[in-house]
């Protein structure tokens, strides 16, 4: 490689910003964008003003919440840094996870206030899928209740992660002034009306004995990643300042340590120091851990090298659609991409030319006609699939794709008329484009349009938006629940598909047994072929799969999809003339609905991880409710004025919660729900659903 482009890549950071739901990392961006000369005048998330540069959505505006994680790209000292802002809501935790995935470094924020929420448990989760890096940054340690320490114990005692504090703060709630750095040893505050000036200053004299004793937790924890240092500590040597930095610096790339900044951007203290910390401490594209590809022709991993001069892969992460086509974020693995210059989409095989290019700035743009390894672009006008990966001469490669959830919650959709149902089914196509955990099917029986999410708000916002940016007048049905059927017990089948007319007919034998799986099990459907000596030939057992598998989409109970069965083959029947492909699927889903019928079948529901914050005078209240929803409480905690309640409660209970959590709260309660895990329904329940499921197939044919 070049010193050039070698220096170039020392020189880049790909980061994140992740959180629970309003934990500030819009607020955080839009600091970091003003102190890095990119925007002239603050705007804040919520109220007033045009809202926050990164929700450029109108939604996001009015919500006051992040929807789309948008991209941008500041300089920093000699470093340019492309920073994602991802979505707080569950609901769009595909966003987070593309992001995620393309991304080598992240900032995890905790509020100062509430500490571990449950959406922080999730991106803790997502950040140490994808192995990437993190600065943990505590936010608000201006308002009531705050307490910083509480966050570094949960980040350590919830996440398990290894967090130390590298500040401390001078001053809590109204009184927070600024921090103490512990590498230094200096104070600094951040004076003038949006803290631009920066003071450094001594170390309070209160706070001097509190300083040395986290200093020397500090030292002790990242001697670890430093042999020199741990002798130099044990010889009471004084520590350089570089090597502190370098062996942070480690422990970071190692993923064994979690350096914790603390500040409040709303008052614009302390975000600075972090700007510093992504330059010192998060990788730059060459020190990130290595991407790998599939080679696919021979299906063999191959390691991508962040080098511009290698042929070109790079990965569409992102998409969104605008007036002048659609706009595909991209992160380049390896090589370069040029205006003008041919690529193959790798999952399509077509080829493409990179008509324009342009760096992003949440909405704003400007054209570039080169990027190299290492950069987030966007192209316009190229046609794909949100997860393809683009290949340059000379190499045919798959990145890996990034974890997709199972959707949870159903509405029916239809236009008002033919117009109407034209324009939606174009803003859908554009959806499910966007968003893989968005779906869209058809009901063969009655016609209707279905769309599934992660939840509510999720399929509330893209209503929304069909009704904003397409002008559909969209007519909404109920939402159902997306149940699940599953056996409780094991069964054998034992069957013979005999079909004789003039000619050839059709002969097939197939015997064996089901059996449950765990539920929560990865695999929905495992087959287990047990046939040594060819009494069914090897050449039709896909066939036999095929046919076990067909039966799984509609179960005996309520016609919902069956999970977590394992089917195992042992015996068979063979025809030299008969046996065919088709007979032997036919006589697989004979043999597996006899099966399934003796196996206990069940219905399973979708229990949702309900995590509500509310005042602690209505906590009786709300556990009560929660409990009338057939809600399981796992804990509560207090934290200042308010009660956290854990708990998990079905999804087919929760529709409508969050007006009547308004109403018996005052309006002060706030709730976040996640999907926890599949869950046998009560025989009431079941009773009651298969009823109402009977009835509905019944109009439908009537």
């Amino acid at each position: 490689m070049d010193p050039s482009s070698q220096k170039i890549l020392d020189n880049t950071r790909n980061i994140g910003i992740s959180a629970h739901i309003d934990s500030g990392k819009t607020t955080l961006t839009e600091r970091i964008l003003y102190y890095a000369g990119k925007i002239h005048k603050i705007e804040e998330v919520r109220g007033g003003g045009t809202g926050a540069t990164m929700d450029h959505m109108e939604l996001e505006k009015e919500k006051g919440i992040t929807i789309t994680s948008a991209a941008t790209t500041v300089s920093w000292k000699d470093k340019k840094i492309n920073i994602i802002d991802t979505p707080g809501h569950v609901d769009f935790t595909v966003e987070v996870e593309r992001s995620l995935r393309v991304l080598d470094g992240a900032i995890m924020i905790l509020c100062g206030v509430a500490g571990i929420q449950s959406q922080s448990i999730t991106v803790d989760r997502q950040m140490k899928r994808y192995a990437v890096p993190r600065l943990a940054f505590i936010n608000k340690l201006d308002r009531m209740g705050a307490n910083p320490h509480n966050g570094i114990k949960g980040i350590r005692e919830v996440l398990g992660l290894n967090a130390i504090a590298i500040q401390l703060p001078i001053g809590l709630e109204d009184n927070h002034q600024g921090v103490v750095d512990l590498i230094t040893m200096k104070a600094i505050y951040f004076d003038g009306e949006h803290g631009d000036d920066i003071r450094i200053e001594e170390i309070p004299e209160d706070m001097k004995s509190e300083a040395e004793n986290f200093r020397s937790e500090m030292l002790e924890a990242i001697s670890m990643f430093d042999d020199q240092m741990m002798e130099d500590i044990l010889e009471n040597k004084e520590i350089a300042e570089d090597s502190i930095h370098n062996a942070i610096k480690l422990g970071v790339l190692s993923l064994e340590l979690c350096p914790v900044f603390m500040g409040s951007a709303f008052k614009n203290k302390g975000v600075q120091p972090l700007l510093e910390a992504i330059n010192n401490y998060l990788p730059s594209p060459l020190e990130a851990k290595s991407t790998n590809a599939t080679d696919i022709k021979s299906q063999e991993e191959i390691k991508l090298s962040c080098d511009p001069n290698l042929p070109t892969v790079a990965m569409a992460f992102k998409l969104t659609e605008e007036q002048f086509g659609q706009l595909t974020y991209t992160r380049i693995y390896q090589g370069k991409l040029t205006k003008g210059e041919q690529l193959t989409n790798s999952r399509t095989g077509n080829k493409m030319r990179i008509g324009r290019m342009v760096r992003m700035h949440s909405n704003d743009r400007e054209n570039i006609d080169t990027a190299e390894a290492g950069d987030i672009v966007a192209m316009v006008g190229v046609d794909c699939a949100s997860g393809d990966t683009f290949c340059g001469e000379g190499i045919r490669a798959s990145c890996e794709s990034i974890f997709v959830p199972d959707a949870v919650i159903s509405l029916a959709v239809k236009g008002k008329d033919n117009e109407q149902h034209m324009k939606m089914s174009k803003a859908l196509g554009r959806f499910m484009r966007e968003d893989p955990t968005f779906h869209v099917s058809s009901d063969e029986e009655s016609g209707e349009t279905i769309i599934s999410g992660m939840g509510e708000l999720h399929l509330d916002i893209y209503i929304e938006r069909m009704r904003r940016e397409f002008d559909v007048d969209v007519i909404v049905g109920a939402p159902q629940v997306n149940y699940r059927e599953a056996i409780t017990n094991s069964a054998e089948y034992d069957y013979l598909h005999k079909k004789q007319t003039g000619g050839s007919g059709q002969f097939a034998g197939v015997s064996g047994s089901i059996e449950p799986l765990p539920l929560g099990n990865e695999d929905d459907f495992v087959f287990e072929n047990k046939i040594f000596g060819g009494s069914i030939p090897s050449e039709h057992i896909p066939a036999c799969e095929r046919g076990f598998k067909d039966v799984m989409e509609k179960g005996p109970l309520a016609a919902y999809p069956m999970v977590n069965i394992k089917v195992i083959l042992n015996e068979g029947k063979y025809h030299d003339v008969d046996s065919s492909d088709l007979a032997y699927q036919l006589a697989s889903r004979y043999a597996m609905r006899q099966a399934v019928s003796k196996a206990s079948p069940v219905l399973l529901e979708p229990i949702m991880k309900v995590e509500v914050e509310s005042p602690s005078e209505f906590q009786g209240s709300v556990i009560g409710d929660l409990s009338s929803r057939r809600g399981v409480i796992y804990g509560s905690e207090v934290k200042g004025d308010d009660t956290v309640i854990n708990s998990g409660v079905p999804l087919g209970e929760m529709f409508g919660y969050a007006t009547s959590l308004r109403s018996m709260t005052a309006g002060k309660a706030t709730y976040t729900m996640e999907f926890e895990k599949y869950s046998e329904c009560p025989s009431f329940v079941q009773e009651k659903v298969i009823k109402e499921r009977l009835e509905k197939l019944k109009e439908k044919e009537s």
